[in-house]
């Protein structure tokens, strides 16, 4: 079995720093119940879910003094009681999956994504994060398939955003952004020019014509292009054959219904 590419603490780290509204215990709970579940030791795994479960009332009523002690001491607890087991058994007995809780707890939550990696598939993982950014408007399948395709977070967190916005398009061009997204190449300028698309009204068979033009199909561009000179729309014709997307709709729109 080919082991997965694990992600540095770095990489990770770029979530929180993309939403304002990241919910660390949202992603604690998450990310935590991932790992408690590889920990192999009933005894062990039964101490983490203790040490997890109380850090999470914590990070969910921050204000807390209370919770915020008993949280401390939970992890406290763990830590040592890791460490303890690490002395004793030596090489002979695994704890990766509890000290990446144990890091986690501790909010060292790039570490313990990159750690887990190793026992937790990256793509579980991925879901956890992109949930934790609680964006409105925001398509995390998309995100998380990007991710998974080795898309930079923030490209990935982008097209998740404009899928997001844009989610009232009709189907056909639904997946041409993705499509797009998963190519890296959906910009600004792409998206605008795809908004008219969305707005042109084109029928099941212009719709089609459109989508073809779209993925660059030669023939079909320089015959419609020829098309637009006939109608006396030169310029739209220059765009289209130089790729600009904003005269795909005007091209479409001009195949008889």
């Amino acid at each position: 079995m080919t082991e997965q590419r694990r992600h540095p603490a770095s990489w990770w780290a770029q979530f929180q720093e993309a939403s304002d509204r990241f919910d660390m215990a949202y992603l604690t709970e998450g990310l935590g119940d991932l790992i408690v579940a590889k920990i192999a030791s009933p005894l062990l795994r039964r101490e983490a879910e203790i040490a997890l479960d109380i850090m999470v009332r914590h990070l969910n009523k921050p204000n807390s003094d209370e919770l915020a002690e008993r949280a401390n001491k939970g992890v406290e607890r763990l830590v040592a009681t890791v460490d303890r087991l690490g002395e004793r058994s030596g090489e002979a007995f695994t704890l990766d999956e509890a000290w990446a809780l144990c890091h986690l707890l501790e909010g060292r939550v790039g570490e313990a994504a990159n750690e887990a990696e190793a026992f937790v598939k990256t793509q579980s993982i991925l879901r956890v994060f992109v949930g934790a950014l609680r964006m409105e408007r925001f398509d995390g399948d998309v995100a998380v398939k990007m991710l998974a395709a080795g898309q930079p977070p923030a490209a990935a967190l982008h097209s998740g955003q404009v899928v997001g916005k844009y989610s009232w398009w009709p189907s056909w061009l639904l997946t041409v952004v993705t499509e797009r997204a998963m190519a890296g190449h959906l910009d600004n300028e792409t998206v605008e020019a795809l908004d008219r698309c969305a707005y042109a009204e084109l029928s099941p068979a212009q719709a089609r014509i459109a989508r073809r033009l779209l993925a660059g199909e030669d023939a079909l561009i320089d015959a419609s292009a020829v098309r637009l000179e006939g109608l006396g729309e030169a310029d739209a014709a220059e765009k289209l054959r130089k790729g600009d997307l904003t005269a795909v709709a005007l091209a479409a729109r001009l195949i008889p219904i």
